[in-house]
Parts: structure tokens; sequence; C-alpha cells
């Protein structure tokens, strides 16, 4: 796997100003949900794939969410799990040497507050961990109890949804959940379950590491 650099100072500024990342490619560092507005609070309109490939059209200036093309539909994903080539190597886009050379774009909010055809509540903490954090965490998940969720396991979450809750960021496999998120139990588990952002999660309790995403 090839080093993912944040770099800054002047060997930054000497390399971004010979690259044009106004239009840049980028790749999802993770399955990275692809929604329909910038923020957790929007419909999915479909998944990037780990190592799927998005044209950058632009970032919102202050929050981690940039407009991105996939195989030809257009959407927002969150930028601290896209990454670049640079002459230095692989760079997060959320890092600002980065984000200085892309294009800002204006928030758009149509259908912020319609997953699933209702309202959604507050948005009450934010993800843990970034875009080097998930990756390790998302090994250490996957290997509590020596097994990924059980086939039964991912049918209970889906049998029995719980009230969802909103959290800055994007929901990933690695990604931590904070203490105010409520864990569910599963029976005959050491897994429990949560529905964040959107979507149903399983998750390693010890270190409230999510380990599966319900799709």
């Amino acid at each position: 796997m090839k080093p993912k650099i944040i770099i800054g100072g002047a060997l930054a500024a000497s390399l971004f100003a010979s690259t044009a990342l106004s239009q840049t490619t980028a790749a999802a560092t993770t399955d990275l949900n692809l929604r329909i507005g910038p923020g957790p609070t929007h419909a999915i309109r479909s998944v990037i794939p780990e190592g799927g490939s998005v044209s950058v059209l632009g970032c919102l200036e202050a929050e981690n969410w940039c407009e991105v093309n996939h195989d030809g539909a257009e959407g927002w994903a969150f930028s601290d799990y896209l990454e670049t080539q640079v002459e230095a190597g692989q760079v997060i886009i959320s890092t600002p040497e980065v984000r200085r050379e892309i294009r800002v774009v204006e928030r758009e909010d149509a259908g912020a507050n319609v997953i699933g055809g209702g309202t959604v509540g507050a948005v009450v903490g934010a993800i843990v961990g970034g875009p080097f954090g998930a990756a390790v965490g998302a090994a250490a998940g996957m290997g509590a109890g020596g097994l990924a969720p059980r086939e039964t396991t991912v049918t209970y979450v889906q049998q029995n949804p719980v009230e969802p809750v909103y959290l800055e960021g994007e929901v990933v496999v690695g990604a931590g959940l904070p203490e105010a998120v409520m864990l569910q139990p599963v029976p005959e588990s050491d897994f429990r379950y949560a529905y964040v952002n959107g979507v149903p999660v399983i998750v390693e309790p010890q270190e409230r590491r999510v380990v599966h995403i319900v799709r």
C-alpha cells in the first residue's frame, strides 16, 4: 500500500503550484457513500467502492464534502476518505494544501431532510476516526472474536430497525461511534448495532468500531 501523506509549508506550495487539481481524479480509501447532497442527512445515491475512481467537481469551502462524479453519477462524498496522487505520493483531499487548488462550490440543501421520505433528527455528534484511523480500526474490528458478523446477525439487524441517529462525517468500516450513540444488543452475538446516518451498522462494542455496514 502506498503511503498517504499530509504535507505542508514550502514543500506543499511547490508541489501544488504545478498541479491542476480543479479537475482532479481521486480514489476512495474505503467503500464510501455517494449522497445526493453534502451531509449525513442526505439520501445515499450509490456506493463508491474502495479504490473506486471519482472526478472531483468541487468542494465546500468550510466543510469536508466534495461534489464528485463516479461512473457518470454525480453526488457528494466525504473528502476525508478521498485521496489523490501528487508528486510526493497519495494525499487526502481534505488536506488544506489540496483544497486550496480545488474549485469551491456552494452548498446544496435541497432534499437534506428526506432520508426515507421523512424528517430526520438533529446531528448529535461526530464520527470518531479520520482517513488513517478508519483503515486501522477496520482491521481490528473485523478481527473481533476472529469472525466477521454472521449472516444471522445481519438478518436480525435488518429485521429490527431502531431509531436512527445522525453524526457529522461519514459512516465507514473502521470508524468509531461516540458515546451519544446507543448500541443495541444482538441475540447470541458479541456484536451490537445501531442505525447511523441512514444506514444500519454492526459494531464491535469494546472499541465502538463499525465492523460491517448493512446495505
